[in-house]
């Protein structure tokens, strides 16, 4: 039987390693949420995570690896609930598949509000973590295009605004839950996804039709 295979107390070491990991991790993100991960130590975190020091090289090289994979556990369970949130509602109205994804993004959020303020809030941490926070962003957004596609004329791709919307929208979006994770927004947890969906909608028929109107504008002007 391998090493990883060996069970002690009933779980293999493999599992007891990833139990390690997630509890690092945990008390990294906790540390991030709070501003203080400029004066994180191994030594620290290790004894928060009532862990010994050794058990934290097992699975990360060092403070910014931990931070990275913070970072990474976070941008992927977002990423993850947003498609999984209108995915099963493809065949529903483009206002349900909307809300579908926020509610989905805000559960993710509101369950552990900590995650809110290191994705969207911008805790110091290191250049590859500042990498991944932008890339869920530009991911969701990408996302937010790819779909608007199924549901308007691909000739509006041809205006800005295809682009310029999605990227205001989860901006916007991403700032309205990082203000109500952090209490300076007093709704309840239903109204915001009320009032972020109700802006998705009222942005996304703006925006088509302005769109709409340029590109027919342009098509009449004379040369």
């Amino acid at each position: 039987m391998s090493t990883t295979e060996r069970k002690y107390a009933g779980d293999s070491a493999l599992t007891r390693t990833l139990r390690r990991r997630a509890a690092l991790v945990d008390v990294a993100l906790a540390e991030m949420a709070e501003n203080r991960w400029r004066t994180a130590t191994v030594e620290a975190l290790c004894r928060a995570a009532k862990l010994n020091k050794r058990y934290f090289y097992e699975s990360f090289d060092s403070l910014d690896t931990l931070a990275d994979a913070v970072i990474e556990s976070i941008a992927t369970e977002v990423t993850e609930a947003a498609v999984g949130g209108y995915l099963p509602l493809l065949d529903r109205p483009v206002q349900e598949q909307a809300r579908g994804a926020i509610t989905a993004v805000v559960d993710v959020l509101a369950d552990d509000p900590r995650k809110a303020l290191v994705l969207f809030g911008g805790a110091p941490t290191t250049p590859v973590a500042h990498e991944k926070r932008t890339a869920v962003i530009a991911g969701l957004t990408a996302a937010v295009i790819a779909h608007a596609r199924t549901t308007h004329d691909v000739s509006l791709e041809q205006d800005s605004l295809a682009s310029t919307a999605p990227a205001f929208v989860i901006g916007g979006t991403a700032q309205a839950i990082l203000s109500w994770a952090s209490g300076d927004l007093s709704v309840t947890r239903e109204r915001l996804v009320d009032d972020i969906t109700a802006l998705w909608m009222t942005i996304e028929h703006g925006a088509t039709e302005l769109a709409r109107s340029r590109l027919s504008g342009s098509a009449t002007e004379p040369a």
